[in-house]
């Protein structure tokens, strides 16, 4: 990549980690926080294995653990799918003088909504709709900022997440599930509100 991160930048994407499990032992054991822990430091997916595991620990938040596993398995046609919706919003968006130009800005942003559905994921798996970090999602903003991310974009972007993983769910799921895209949707908008 041709643009070299600043110390600033390298030190808010470490500490931009917007998953909090701190009051989740109100709902599972540790050795399942433990796995959801391992597995947001790694920044990846709760594998299959992890996701019985959890159902196995805490069988009484158990009910959305197929739907973290599907959204996963399904992860590369969601982000398309939201990508394709944000570039239909924004045309001019990849090119010279829009927000996620040059080629490096986009495919951040891409990477970026992989990310957001590993995170809401596991809010479904653990049952936590309120599953972010004041303090963490203080440091994205900061990073966002920073870097000069189009706020509009990316919200528009993580609504087309919303719509794509919704439409792959059960009908009689979509209302269970849609809070935990939407308590991320805000925080992002609330984003937008303080950056003006």
């Amino acid at each position: 990549m041709a643009t070299q991160l600043s110390e600033r930048v390298k030190e808010l994407i470490a500490k931009a980690r917007i998953v909090s499990f701190a009051e989740w032992d109100t709902s599972h054991p540790a050795a399942a926080i433990a796995l959801f822990q391992a597995a947001d430091a790694q920044a990846r997916y709760l594998t299959e294995a992890e996701l019985q595991q959890i159902g196995t620990l805490a069988p009484n938040c158990a009910d959305l653990l197929p739907v973290a596993q599907l959204l996963h398995e399904q992860v590369i046609d969601i982000v398309d799918e939201a990508r394709t919706q944000l570039l239909n919003r924004f045309p001019t968006i990849t090119e010279p003088g829009g927000g996620l130009y040059p080629p490096e800005r986009a495919d951040a942003c891409w990477r970026d909504f992989w990310h957001f559905l590993r995170c809401i994921t596991y809010g479904i798996a653990g049952q936590h709709i309120h599953y972010t970090s004041p303090q963490g999602l203080h440091y994205m903003q900061l990073l966002y900022q920073e870097l000069r991310v189009p706020l509009d974009a990316m919200v528009v972007g993580l609504e087309g997440i919303k719509t794509a993983s919704l439409k792959r769910v059960e009908a009689t799921q979509q209302n269970q599930v849609a809070p935990y895209f939407d308590h991320l949707i805000e925080q992002l908008r609330q984003f937008q509100n303080l950056h003006g």
